[in-house]
């Protein structure tokens, strides 16, 4: 956890007016006027990643905005997570919602035009699976692939066994993002700059998409099962890795554990600076972190709500809007300058689309995508 956290005072408001289904909601129309937001998570919002990034945005928000007041509601049960927010729409304003979990909530958005959505990760359906696109509802999706090719390159570039890995939580679409975008960096450090990793991969442990396909990797199973992120992680070290990119949320804190107690193992953070989390009596484990910058996004929607310019969208994000990255400030990583230049290259070739990684989605696999040959 990289700090403590303040939290204020929930004040639910008063009765809005009524609109249709798609006007846009009441807080729009009265610049000024506070409201509550709600954030929801399985895991917590001090997960030290993906949930506690979200909930940055929001503090951010509040810093310079004291009429307006944030709860977070931890759900463990994923099955339930919808169902909370359902429970709990008639109490607040706003919700937050990180998570793929959440694309079930088309109906509670439809059947309350006076509240606000912000869905992190995920596009939102209604209960016949049809796409939901609203005029109170942004959804934030993140093109993961490119900072897993970030951190695929700063991997095959600092190994030293030449075994690296990636730990994912579950094989949902972002993840599994993740997963190919790794693989396509490492692929392309071996053609492009002369080495000769591999990435390991263990059976027992390999992923199952949302649509009953072997995604290959290695996934947890759950995103809150630091134990369980402790026994891959390990296993992977006894192969021989020694740089593992970790995008499994709280169970990932089970990898920075197993890593911690093998020496000269180094892992990749995910979604958020995480080298403070990285600490290790005199040292520390985090080589550096990919980025997927929600908080400021998030941050950009609750204004958007205050000042009445809103609008819904179905937004995928990436480092053309400097939404993903990796970590290159001094101090905070441990790359060699040489990869430090081979990375900014690839940067500026992926921001011109010379490089598209692989994605669940583009059709694109580690081994065959633009800018590989």
């Amino acid at each position: 956890m990289r700090k403590m956290f303040k939290k204020a005072a929930v004040t639910v408001l008063a009765a809005s007016m009524a609109f249709g289904m798609m006007a846009v909601p009441a807080m729009a129309e009265d610049e000024g006027k506070g409201f509550s937001v709600c954030i929801i998570t399985s895991t917590g919002i001090d997960d030290g990643s993906f949930n506690q990034d979200c909930y940055e945005g929001i503090q951010t928000f509040l810093e310079t905005h004291d009429d307006c007041t944030v709860t977070d509601i931890k759900e463990a049960d994923y099955a339930q997570l919808v169902p909370t927010v359902e429970k709990s729409v008639g109490d607040f304003d706003v919700f937050v919602l990180p998570g793929f979990n959440f694309a079930g909530i088309g109906d509670i958005v439809k059947n309350n035009p006076d509240k606000y959505f912000i869905v992190v990760d995920s596009t939102i359906q209604d209960s016949e699976g049809n796409p939901v696109a609203a005029d109170n509802v942004y959804t934030m999706t993140f093109k993961e692939e490119e900072s897993g090719f970030f951190a695929g390159v700063a991997a095959a570039l600092s190994t030293t066994s030449g075994q690296v890995s990636v730990v994912n939580g579950m094989a949902f679409p972002s993840n599994v993002n993740y997963e190919f975008g790794f693989m396509s960096g490492v692929n392309y450090a071996n053609a492009k700059y002369g080495t000769s990793a591999e990435t390991v991969e263990l059976p027992s442990y390999a992923g199952t998409d949302l649509a009953g396909n072997d995604v290959g990797g290695n996934y947890v199973g759950d995103f809150g099962d630091e134990a369980g992120g402790k026994v891959v992680g390990e296993a992977l070290i006894d192969k021989g890795c020694d740089v593992i990119f970790v995008a499994a949320g709280a169970s990932g804190n089970g990898v920075f554990t197993a890593a911690k107690e093998n020496e000269g193992v180094y892992v990749i953070g995910c979604d958020v600076d995480q080298y403070d989390d990285g600490a290790n009596g005199d040292s520390n484990i985090i080589l550096t972190s990919g980025l997927k910058v929600m908080h400021s996004n998030v941050t950009r929607q609750l204004e958007a709500i205050y000042d009445g310019t809103f609008t819904g969208e179905d937004a995928l994000l990436g480092a053309d809007t400097d939404s993903t990255g990796y970590v290159a400030d001094e101090g905070r990583q441990q790359l060699s300058e040489d990869t430090l230049v081979k990375l900014s290259e690839c940067y500026r070739s992926l921001k011109a689309g010379e490089i598209i990684p692989a994605s669940s989605t583009n059709g694109y696999t580690p081994d065959d995508f633009p800018g590989l040959e």
